[in-house]
């Protein structure tokens, strides 16, 4: 129905002639007299050859506000069919209210979607800020919106995996060459004086080849981070799609690589011990088991902030949360605290925010912990005296947890401040939000319901919690096996033939069929006594 409404044309050039009025055909003329040349475009005479020119497609819309005429064209297409079948799309498309004349960027696009996203938290705002950075506007940036398909998102996710692999590379090399620069150091270092001074120079060469390599994006793009590149990428073209600027949402239809989500494992004696010979972590989530937790507790009684680590693992509080938790949101005569918001880094400047999820949740007390925060909150205000007396100024703040001077903490202070506790002791390992994650396995192993440790840790589902923030200790498994198998009464069993010291069992050590059985010699079925 659309070849009426397509044409061929080309790009040769040669005499023009008037295409209306009184002197329609005649050569047209410059100054001086002589024909003037430009693009015979349709009047070309070898058109009528099957491989010159390209066809083109131009028809008239119904005119868009204030009257205007929209009129979509476009060539380049090597049968008239194709430019038919075009013609047709670009119709329905615009007939289903997409703009089909709009010539917005799929960048210039994201740029306006994302400054107009206003309910973003800071930290997810960031990210997508740096997503368009990063691979939106160098990948599809220049596309136009309404071209934009699953092949060019493809094509980006493609690009990411190459770049991985060269990251790949720049992470060896520069492991190789931070064992150069430590070789080229202790040959210096453990040379007799005086020392040759080509030692000092190839230590130097060691590390401005260090300094290099380091320089190179060694940080990959992995499936978790590639998913969300494509979950923001689709949040926006699902609002495109919703105002019709596009026909669908390409990026729903894109496979990204599967997120396999860490599981967290228990440092049990047998990891501790391959950690200390490998120094490789199982997981990049670990949790103590009750009794490392329970060392870490005891060496840290007297440290200014041994509340705040009995907390964050008995109660399981995020770092942020911990880090924004006010006296006012803390009712120690009822025994419970409020979780109402949360400090987050973005590019390390400290932000308020609402707590993940929104999950705003109240988390009762335990009398310990009452006693405890009475206990700080008497320190604090001590402490305030003492400031005042000294300096005459004193920041309130609010917080429950603050310096000398009332300020607030920053949120990355506590992680490194847990870092440095936990290795005096020579513990294993662990994140101060892996704490968080064995305050659920510890309320677990005490009897604590799933759904209560979920509501208490502010997880969005319980299947959050139960898949990825629990670990089931091995006395629990333990406990559990023997309480299944208990639980069915039975009045016999099976010998298990112990081996012999020095050879295998024998049959004879087996009850014979008809034996009589004794509370010391467990019985074993026969058929007679089926």
């Amino acid at each position: 129905m659309f070849e009426d409404k397509t044409y061929k044309r080309c790009a040769c050039k040669g005499p023009m002639t008037h295409k209306a009025g009184p002197r329609n055909g005649q050569p047209v003329l410059n100054d001086d007299g002589t024909p003037k040349i430009g693009y015979l475009e349709t009047a070309c005479p070898l058109l009528k050859k099957r491989d010159h020119g390209s066809w083109y497609y131009s028809f008239e819309l119904p005119p868009g506000p204030g009257g205007k005429r929209r009129h979509p064209k476009k060539g380049g297409f090597k049968t008239q069919e194709k430019a038919a079948a075009e013609a047709a799309k670009v119709y329905t498309e615009a007939m289903a209210g997409v703009d089909v004349l709009s010539d917005e960027t799929v960048g210039d696009y994201l740029r306006r979607w994302l400054d107009n996203q206003h309910d973003l938290k800071a930290t997810t705002k960031k990210s997508y800020e740096d997503y368009l950075r990063l691979y939106f506007t160098p990948y599809l940036g220049h596309i136009k919106l309404r071209g934009l398909r699953p092949r060019h998102l493809e094509e980006m996710f493609a690009a990411v995996q190459a770049e991985n692999k060269a990251k790949l590379k720049d992470q060896a090399a520069a492991q190789l060459a931070r064992e150069a620069e430590k070789k080229a150091h202790a040959a210096w270092r453990d040379a007799s004086a005086p020392r040759d001074p080509q030692l000092r120079e190839t230590w130097n060469e060691a590390k401005a080849h260090l300094k290099a390599t380091l320089a190179r994006p060694r940080r990959q793009t992995g499936p978790a981070t590639q998913h969300r590149i494509k979950m923001a990428l689709s949040s926006a073209l699902e609002d495109a799609r919703k105002r019709r600027m596009i026909t669908d949402n390409w990026a729903s239809m894109i496979q990204t690589p599967r997120v396999r989500k860490a599981k967290a494992l228990e440092w049990t004696a047998a990891r501790v011990e391959a950690w200390r010979k490998t120094g490789k972590k199982p997981s990049p989530v670990m949790v103590w088991a009750p009794e490392q937790t329970g060392k870490f507790l005891d060496s840290v009684v007297y440290d200014r902030l041994y509340p705040l680590w009995v907390i964050i693992a008995f109660l399981g509080l995020r770092r942020g949360e911990a880090c924004a938790l006010s006296w006012a949101e803390v009712d120690l005569d009822v025994g419970a605290i409020h979780i109402t918001e949360e400090i987050v880094t973005v590019a390390y400047e400290p932000h308020e925010d609402t707590p993940k999820s929104d999950n705003i949740r109240d988390i009762s007390l335990d009398e310990d912990t009452i006693a405890l925060l009475r206990w700080w909150r008497d320190r604090q205000q001590a402490e305030k005296q003492e400031w005042l007396e000294s300096t005459g100024e004193w920041t309130d703040s609010g917080r429950v947890f603050t310096l000398e001077d009332g300020t607030e903490y920053h949120p990355q202070y506590f992680s490194d401040r847990f870092a440095r506790l936990y290795k005096r002791v020579d513990l294993p390992p662990i994140r101060l939000h892996d704490l968080r994650h064995g305050s659920a396995t510890l309320a677990l192993r005490a009897g604590v319901a799933m759904v209560t440790v979920q509501r208490r840790l502010g997880h969005s589902s319980i299947r959050v919690t139960s898949d990825i923030y629990t670990t089931v200790l091995a006395e629990v498994e333990r406990e559990a096996a023997e309480a299944t198998v208990s639980v069915v009464p039975r009045s016999r069993k099976r010998v298990i033939p112990q081996p012999q010291t020095g050879g295998n069992a024998s049959a004879d050590d087996e009850p014979q069929e008809g034996q009589e059985v004794t509370e010391e010699t467990p019985d074993v079925p026969t058929e007679d006594a089926a």
